[in-house]
């Protein structure tokens, strides 16, 4: 059985460290735990690993985030993963700084990454875990706020909260989406 665990960012030193990458982060941690590298592949950088006999892929598109969905599908569709097997790693402005949250489906609420691979799978039915960045910013200072880097206190807890959402998103591949929903939502 294959997974692909797609951790939504931009490339580049200058967003290394900003809001909008934190699916870069959990992506190099999940890596990490696997003991895989990641190396230069299409439409991105690519580790693949074993978790308890099971195949995963993790990709960290190079698309820039409003053309996530072209890297997603070509994986999709090049290791023949089906739509269940998918889950997408994305920062959520609505949700407070570091909450976790896990669903099966639902709509772009705005996000560019997600716009994008809605758009190329023609679907919205595919699972997503998203990163609370939360919305302190002012009005007008949204695009600043997401690719703006963390403050201390966030910076502080970005570590604990990185390997939350790597057990979170790991559980996924051998537990499933509704396991793991009930033991980490809210986290």
């Amino acid at each position: 059985m294959k997974y692909l665990i797609v951790g939504l960012g931009n490339k580049g030193p200058e967003y290394e460290n900003t809001r909008h990458n934190i699916g870069f982060k959990v992506a190099d941690k999940i890596a990490e735990t696997l003991e895989a590298s990641f190396n230069t592949t299409n439409f991105g950088w690519m580790a693949e690993g074993k978790y308890k006999g099971r195949k995963v892929f993790v990709l960290k598109p190079d698309t820039y985030m409003n053309l996530s969905g072209s890297a997603v599908k070509f994986w999709m569709q090049k290791e023949n993963i089906p739509l269940e097997n998918i889950l997408i790693i994305t920062d959520d402005l609505a949700l407070p700084f570091g909450t976790l949250r896990m669903k099966m489906k639902g709509s772009d609420a705005g996000h560019n990454g997600l716009k994008s691979i809605n758009e190329m799978l023609k679907t919205q039915n595919y699972a997503r875990l998203r990163f609370g960045i939360s919305a302190d910013f002012s009005e007008g200072r949204q695009v600043d706020y997401v690719l703006g880097t963390w403050n201390a206190e966030e910076t502080e807890k970005l570590g604990e909260r990185i390997e939350k959402f790597s057990k979170a998103s790991l559980s996924f591949v051998f537990a499933g989406i509704g396991n793991t929903m009930s033991a980490f939502n809210g986290k």
